[in-house]
């Protein structure tokens, strides 16, 4: 008779959202198959257990590897646990495939709920959630960063991304970029920690709140409203409203993105803080904030099709 593979959900952030069967599953599993063995045993010393069984690593690089092997010993009769540094196996983490080499093999699979960085944003998002979309890390090169928004651009349901802390500026500027500005959004860092923060805004504010100085650190969950949702528009991925406003008044003694784009680079260049600089930019030219945003965004997109032109 075959045993049973188990995915247990690990805390997010705060040890003492664990279940009590997470430390039953853990202590009892004759294999335990970790994404990081040393944070495993830093959670059994948490929860006071002690894990019986033994552990192996079950990483990205070697998940393949460890799936055959793994399958093997649950058609041998074993129960294997698999639980990833924090959330539920296989969503944006390893276990997808060792669930379907499991499930291949007609081997059991069950599940120790527990906590979701995505749902729990989701929840304190203030975002609609009756219909929503999972989207997990954007793409790291530029182009088809830009490329997968582009595609969800119309996308209706509220949408939830992952990103990392040094991805997190670039991603957020393409977002703005493509999506709108004015896309609501809400930004859930370091869920369930001491640091938690949650900030709910558009995309432009998150862009500003990512630029004012501050150190961008932590685990980020991103939630953004769907095409419709209301509070959209703005980029260029949305027919460029706000962009356009200010292009279109430069006739009447309102000076056009690229003026106000290189006001807000020498301002920058002189040591100012971009969040500063658009707001001093705007102040001097009767236009918002929201503005000089666009206007800065449209500029640096123009330099770039020119350049792209220019290397085709």
């Amino acid at each position: 008779m075959s045993g049973t593979l188990v995915l247990c959900g690990a805390p997010i952030g705060d040890p003492r959202d664990a279940s009590p069967r997470l430390g039953e599953v853990l202590a009892s599993a004759d294999i335990v198959a970790a994404e990081d063995t040393r944070r495993l045993r830093r959670l059994a010393h948490t929860l006071g257990i002690t894990i019986g069984g033994r552990v192996v690593s079950c990483y990205d690089a070697v998940e393949g590897a460890r799936a055959e092997m793994l399958t093997e010993q649950l058609l041998a009769g074993r129960t294997v646990a698999l639980i990833t540094d924090a959330g539920m196996p296989g969503v944006s983490d390893p276990g997808y495939r060792l669930v379907a080499a499991a499930a291949r093999a007609g081997v059991a699979v069950t599940v120790v709920a527990g906590p979701s960085a995505v749902t729990a944003a989701l929840a304190v998002s203030g975002l609609p959630s009756d219909r929503w979309t999972f989207e997990g890390f954007l793409p790291r090169k530029a182009g088809e960063r830009r490329a997968r928004l582009r595609g969800l651009a119309a996308e209706p349901r509220t949408m939830v991304f992952l990103e990392s802390p040094h991805r997190l500026l670039a991603a957020l500027r393409d977002l703005a970029d493509v999506l709108g500005g004015g896309r609501r959004a809400a930004l859930c860092r370091e869920l369930t920690k001491t640091w938690e923060e949650i900030v709910r805004t558009d995309l432009a504010g998150l862009v500003e709140w990512a630029t004012d100085g501050r150190v961008i650190r932590g685990e980020f969950t991103l939630v953004i409203a769907g095409a419709g949702a209301g509070g959209g528009g703005g980029g260029r991925g949305a027919g460029g409203a706000v962009a356009g406003a200010v292009e279109e008044g430069t006739a009447g003694g309102v000076v056009g993105p690229a003026a106000l784009a290189a006001a807000v680079a020498r301002l920058i260049a002189g040591g100012m803080a971009p969040k500063e600089a658009r707001k001093t930019v705007a102040a001097e030219n009767g236009v918002t904030p929201r503005q000089v945003y666009d206007a800065v965004i449209a500029t640096r997109d123009a330099e770039a099709d020119a350049e792209a032109a220019v290397e085709s």
